[in-house]
């Protein structure tokens, strides 16, 4: 995280854990005003690649499991990369801003992606570096949240990965009262003290349970080449296109759709138990003492325990009896999610 804006936070009340904001002092309101939709949450545990130069568009475009070459200045995409045994290595929320991209990747892994994206630069005309120092990012939820971006200057009420252009940034609607602002470091401090006059500071555990809410998986270290796509929802939320040709894993994600029914899929759970790490073992019955699957991501609840994004075979969520770490470890009770499985 840019020094100058963590100090900026610290004055102003967060917490921090490493690097993430774990809380402006409060936890548990925060959660409680997360669970009704609103807040205001510094995305620490997100970072942004930026990707410029003449030949960015098909670079990204070769490399990525969304088509790239479609994606205009006015919407935002969500996009994977694999492995050559299709097996996700990252997942990106990518936008046009300055004549490039951005790319959001989670700061685990963002170095090494970095470093691995700019394998295949060759002789591209491509430029890519971390683009942390220029940008700052921002989760606001809310049903104020539109009005708080009006304020601001937003030019337009975009659809669902949208983007309403502010004089200070860009402000991506993740869906119906979500919005991710990335803003120009110099000026975020100045929104920040505006926004936060009507929206509630909340932590990054806070809005890493919206994600969770909605269905939103992210790959962190912990969970790199665990997943083909299908079984982390990509292509549920809108992550992959089947027909714009080549990437690295292509063949495999696009067999797994095509030759057979998805045999794992990603479902959200809660567990009356602290909250797992991603990457955790799940057990069910119709596998004695063989993982079924893995958590991907988990957060606080607003009234206690954890909710959880866990990919695992769809035979085993089925049976309704799947547990946590170990074949008598914590059951999952599973929650609805906001798009069907299939």
């Amino acid at each position: 995280m840019n020094p100058t804006w963590q100090h900026f936070l610290t004055v102003r009340g967060a917490r921090f854990d490493a690097e993430a904001v774990a809380d402006f002092g409060d936890p548990a309101l925060e959660r409680r005003s997360a669970a009704m939709g609103a807040g205001l949450a510094p995305l620490s545990d997100f970072r942004l690649i930026r990707a410029t130069g003449e030949d960015a568009t098909s670079f990204l475009h070769n490399l990525l499991s969304n088509d790239i070459r479609q994606l205009d200045t006015a919407h935002a995409l969500r996009c994977g990369l694999c492995s050559p045994k299709g097996r996700l290595l990252a997942d990106f929320l990518v936008w046009r801003e300055d004549g490039g991209f951005l790319l959001q990747v989670s700061a685990d892994i963002a170095p090494a992606i970095l470093k691995k994206l700019a394998m295949y630069v060759l002789r591209s005309k491509v430029r890519l570096a971390a683009a942390d120092d220029e940008w700052v990012l921002l989760g606001l939820a809310g049903e104020g949240a539109w009005p708080l971006l009006r304020e601001l200057g937003a030019d337009a009420d975009p659809v669902p990965l949208g983007i309403a252009r502010l004089p200070q940034g860009s402000a991506v609607r993740l869906d119906g009262n979500r919005f991710q602002l990335a803003l120009r470091t110099d000026l975020a401090e100045s929104v920040w003290d505006r926004l936060t006059e009507k929206a509630r500071p909340i932590g990054a555990p806070a809005w890493q349970w919206l994600e969770v809410v909605a269905g939103i998986p992210h790959i962190t270290a912990a969970t790199q080449e665990e997943f083909v796509p299908q079984m982390a929802n990509f292509d549920l939320i809108g992550g992959v296109s089947f027909t714009k040709g080549c990437y690295p894993g292509q063949e495999v994600v696009a067999r797994t759709r095509y030759l057979g029914k998805v045999k794992r899929r990603t479902s959200r759970a809660r567990v009356e138990a602290g909250c797992p790490t991603a990457g955790t073992d799940l057990f069910s019955a119709d596998l004695p003492n063989q993982s079924c699957g893995k958590v991907v991501q988990s957060a606080p609840a607003p009234d206690g325990g954890c909710e959880l994004l866990a990919s695992m075979l769809m035979a085993s969520a089925e049976s309704g009896d799947v547990r946590l770490g170990s074949p008598d470890g914590p059951v999952l009770a599973f929650l609805p999610l906001p798009y069907a499985i299939s």
